[in-house]
């Protein structure tokens, strides 16, 4: 095989297990045959990058009972696997955050929570004022939380509500120091919507992503 032929061969392995890594961070633990359905590959295919990510330390396998039958094997991501998706100077921002606590009392932390609320909710606000109904309000805040790093996306469901659901976070560390994050975000979405909104699965709960039940405002 020639050099450009052997460069080619490991670009696009990379890029099959890169996008491995992306579905199993939006869709969860995945058969093999499942992921090769998404990415247009053999299952078989499928199947031996997932061994490799295994011997890699950033996936791994698990049977699940479906009914009757031998139970299927399912690929999730691992602590590491997870860890690709990185959070934002997540060391960082935990350490200053200890540090504005201790120099200037839990106060200030509060503050800071509040000042970037109403910078968030200014900014969502202002994007979103001019959508003509809650789904695009929806699809909007989508939008922006993907650029931020938060790998939206949202979806309707059989009793009419959104479904708002963030694959990611990239302020973890900093939710998982102080919680108030998390809490103001809900009230931003609130009026930023013109809804009501739920959270109803939450990463620092134990649940691989947050998501958000979105419902129109009560009367």
């Amino acid at each position: 095989m020639s050099t450009n032929n052997l460069e080619n061969s490991r670009e696009s392995a990379q890029s099959t297990s890169e996008r491995l890594l992306h579905l199993l961070k939006t869709r969860g633990p995945q058969q093999a045959a499942d992921a090769a359905g998404v990415l247009g590959t053999t299952a078989e295919a499928a199947r031996q990058q997932f061994i490799k990510l295994a011997a890699s330390g950033l996936v791994q396998a698990h049977s699940q009972t479906r009914g009757v039958g031998r139970p299927v094997q399912l690929w999730q991501l691992t602590p590491a696997g997870h860890a690709r998706f990185p959070d934002s100077h997540s060391e960082l921002t935990v350490q200053l955050l200890e540090t504005v606590r201790l120099t200037f009392g839990p106060q200030a932390i509060d503050r800071l929570i509040d000042v970037r609320e109403q910078q968030s909710r200014d900014l969502y606000v202002r994007e979103l004022e001019d959508a003509t109904d809650l789904r695009e309000r929806v699809a909007r805040l989508v939008a922006i939380r993907t650029r931020e790093g938060y790998m939206a996306e949202f979806s309707e469901q059989p009793d009419g509500s959104l479904l708002l659901v963030e694959n990611h976070c990239p302020i973890c560390a900093a939710a998982t120091a102080c919680q108030g994050f998390c809490r103001a975000e809900l009230s931003v979405f609130e009026q930023a919507l013109q809804a009501r909104v739920e959270r109803v699965e939450h990463m620092l709960s134990n649940s691989r992503r947050c998501a958000y039940r979105i419902t129109p405002p009560t009367a």
